[in-house]
């Protein structure tokens, strides 16, 4: 751990290290709330449906990898005093081209799949009301309004109730259906069942993987969290927030086991697909359980939602500003007042216009053939272009020597690194070229 002699990136002194403490605990609850989306835990109970507990080992094994990710992001943050985009920037103007169009194509077409991903389980909640379209623009602009006028603070604060909410309903849903604790723990040992690969990696990929991770720095900076005097707190947070993560996966995967597997259920595609849980909820537990559940769906849904909303938007302001500024400029040391100014900023606002308003026009038009081919290669790209950056990045001279990779963080994002890579290469195959 640094001393109080310690420097960070920008030559700045740290002060002592702070003592890690549950008081803290916030960044990481944020970005994973963010990353766990309905399509998530969709794909959770398809795995448990299919192959029941034999794929818990592979639930495990995504955490692992998602904590590691998210702290080689913090600590980019926190080491150096510098953004990511910062440190993307500085490996060659790729970084910028591969970014700026992806993060304008993939804001457009997630702008609709989120806010209709919100709507689905108000709709079903109140089936006499208005429609799934009405429903989508009222969650889109409520996030665009609660993002628009509340700070970090106020943002956090929310996004913990959220997470507390999905918490609770996943696991209250997962005790109901009496898993087979037996069958759990046996489920992690590393096996791999006739044509599981596909689900297995997944799962170790899917769950809580997106943008949004490399988000996590800069809620970090937001939290007051600047220099590498911060760097146990951090940890802790991540450590923290991929734990409740795996909790909802494994609580999903074994109502996937239980619920579905054992009756040879089948759920619809996508986001639907919990509509059909609800549904099976309802019959086998009554009413008030499927609507908790779908409280919970909701939850999960519009923390994704805002948390874009949020988390990106930032992400689109230091784009803008690292991109306006000289290349050979002292760098501005990367902090609480810098995102305070950013969420401000007009580019923060206008990618929040973007992400809210051109995404309707999608609620009445099937998504163009070329957009969706874009969507999936810009997206399919993002993990493994993470993974490999951070990699990069954290084993060069950019980096504090302290606070370079170990062994173990290398082995780790080059595992991740890896594995986004063989999904990358999948998902491309499977788009309707």
């Amino acid at each position: 751990m640094a001393e109080t002699s310690a420097t960070t990136g920008t030559g700045e002194q740290t002060s002592r290290p702070r003592k890690s403490s549950w008081k803290y605990i916030g960044p990481g609850i944020v970005v994973a709330a963010t990353g766990v989306g309905a399509g998530d835990l969709v794909a959770t109970l398809v795995a448990g449906s299919k192959f029941g507990y034999t794929l818990m080992w592979a639930a495990v094994i995504g955490c692992l990898v998602k904590i590691s990710l998210a702290e080689a992001a913090g600590r980019w943050h926190l080491a150096t005093g510098r953004t990511l985009f910062d440190g993307w920037r500085s490996l060659g103007a790729w970084t910028t081209v591969y970014f700026a169009i992806y993060v304008v194509v993939w804001g457009f077409i997630y702008g609709a799949t989120a806010m209709s991903s919100s709507a689905l389980p108000i709709v079903a909640l109140f089936p006499d009301g208005p429609g799934l379209k009405f429903w989508a623009i009222v969650t889109g602009l409520t996030g665009l309004a609660f993002v628009w006028f509340n700070r970090y603070a106020v943002f956090e604060k929310v996004m913990t109730v959220l997470v507390g909410i999905m918490f609770v309903v996943v696991v209250y849903v997962a005790a109901r259906v009496v898993p087979d604790v037996g069958a759990s723990f046996a489920g992690l040992v590393p096996v791999l069942p006739d044509g599981s690969l596909l689900y297995t990696l997944g799962l170790i990929g899917g769950v809580g993987g997106t943008i949004t991770m490399a988000a996590y720095g800069y809620w970090v900076n937001a939290k007051g969290w600047s220099n590498s005097s911060w760097m146990k707190v951090m940890r802790l947070d991540n450590r923290v927030a991929y734990l409740t993560t795996g909790i909802f996966v494994v609580a999903m995967l074994i109502v996937g086991a239980e619920l579905l597997h054992a009756s040879q259920l089948a759920l619809t595609s996508g986001d639907r697909g919990l509509i059909d849980l609800g549904t099976i909820l309802e019959d086998r537990f009554g009413p008030s359980t499927a609507t908790l559940f779908l409280v919970g769906f909701f939850a999960t849904s519009f923390s994704s939602l805002i948390g874009v909303w949020h988390g990106v938007s930032l992400m689109f302001a230091d784009f803008v500003e690292r991109f306006r500024a000289p290349a050979d400029r002292e760098k501005e040391h990367a902090g609480p007042a810098v995102v305070d100014r950013q969420q401000r900023s007009r580019p923060f606002r206008a990618y929040l216009l973007w992400l809210t308003f051109p995404p309707m026009t999608l609620l009445w038009l099937d998504e163009p053939f070329g957009l969706v081919i874009a969507y999936g290669v810009l997206g399919a790209f993002f993990m493994p272009f993470l993974a490999l950056t951070l990699l990069w990045l954290l084993n060069s001279s950019r980096t504090p020597r302290e606070w370079r990779n170990s062994w173990l963080s290398n082995g780790m994002l080059a595992l991740a690194g890896l594995l986004f890579i063989v999904l990358c290469v999948q998902q491309v195959r499977e788009l309707p070229w």
